[in-house]
């Protein structure tokens, strides 16, 4: 992993940016993750050490999104961020790029998700079905584009504040809202599969791009934010998503 990765690191925890395409922590062998990839960065800086290394998952991400994820380096500092992670003292936003003919300007979206682990994917169902989880999102639209001249679709940059951390929140219910993530193949319709298509977007526009929470040690507040590198941000909105 190379260390321009790495947003902070302490004897308790290692903050990263975790890129596109891979895994927050996987059991395929042979496919890389990023619990293993800061795992090796720290044998490779204590090579002479004989204590074990300790990396622990506090959050994910879906492979395909990029952004920013804390591990922790102690079992201390692990309980610590976990009941931070279960509640709402650990602040994740995100910036997203979305599809759609009305995009409201702010909302909150509720709404409950089934996920079905045959499929790897959720939906949208009524809040008395069993196994129904509430999920709840704050957006807010930053910038908006048409498409294409002519076309009644629009592209905006949003703002996504999580409140609930359900599989695939984001992307279930921003298209469950009409508004679908460019470049989400998944959940997407086919209006803005078609849009991706032609702008030559292949990568979900989604990126965890600010992270807030208490240190465990010090109960110092820290908050760590950064620039989405995805080919719709950098090619329709460079300039608002460096600033947001």
């Amino acid at each position: 992993m190379n260390n321009d990765r790495i947003l902070y690191e302490d004897k308790g925890i290692i903050v990263c940016h975790k890129p596109a395409g891979i895994a927050t922590q996987t059991a395929r062998i042979g496919q890389a993750d990023m619990a293993s990839e800061i795992t090796n960065y720290l044998k490779a800086a204590r090579p002479d050490s004989k204590k074990p290394i300790y990396v622990r998952v506090i959050h994910r991400l879906d492979q395909p999104v990029e952004g920013i994820l804390v591990f922790a380096k102690n079992k201390t500092a692990a309980a610590v961020l976990s009941r931070q992670a279960a509640g709402e003292r650990m602040e994740k936003e995100y910036l997203a790029v979305v599809c759609g003919k009305e995009i409201p300007q702010s909302g909150e979206l509720t709404d409950y998700l089934l996920k079905d682990g045959r499929t790897n994917t959720s939906r949208v169902v009524p809040s008395e079905i069993k196994g129904a989880k509430k999920a709840v999102l704050e957006y807010e639209i930053l910038e908006k584009r048409p498409l294409e001249e002519g076309d009644p679709c629009q592209l905006a940059l949003v703002k996504i504040r999580l409140h609930t951390g359900r599989h695939h929140q984001i992307r279930v219910q921003m298209a469950n809202a009409g508004t679908p993530l460019l470049g989400d193949h998944k959940y997407a319709d086919e209006a803005a599969v078609a849009a991706a298509k032609r702008l030559g977007i292949k990568e979900i526009a989604l990126c965890a791009s600010r992270l807030a929470f208490d240190h465990p040690q010090t109960g110092k507040r820290m908050q760590f934010q950064i620039t989405p590198e995805g080919a719709a941000f950098q090619k329709h909105f460079k300039n608002r998503a460096q600033n947001a």
